[in-house]
């Protein structure tokens, strides 16, 4: 059973930077992408960032060269680095095993401007 857990959202300032955190049992990277994605109000979920099994990474448009994805094997964690935060940024991120259709319970982010 794939168990996925976020942590590190919060209120920022636009400029600032959030990194969140997704605690990751029942799957092992080497087999599987992972990914963030995010929801904001009265809006469809949508694809934030993804890592696949060999360490490839692509992005959303709207955060490339802002967000950066990464994971630590050994610890079976996967991360969102967020510089450079927009208002715009403002969403529930989840954190997600797609082939596995497996989600987070989602972690806030707001960033005020």
């Amino acid at each position: 059973q794939v168990q996925l857990v976020e942590s590190g959202g919060g209120l920022v300032q636009a400029g600032g930077s959030l990194r969140l955190s997704c605690a990751a049992s029942g799957i092992r990277f080497s087999y599987d992408t992972m990914g963030w994605y995010r929801q904001a109000p009265e809006k469809q979920r949508q694809l934030v960032a993804t890592i696949t099994s060999v360490g490839r990474t692509n992005y959303a448009d709207s955060v490339k060269g802002r967000f950066t994805i990464s994971r630590d094997i050994a610890k079976n964690t996967v991360y969102l680095q967020m510089n450079s935060l927009k208002p715009e940024d403002t969403a529930v991120y989840y954190c997600a095993a797609p082939g596995r259709g497996s989600w987070g319970q989602g972690t806030q982010v707001t960033v005020s401007s």
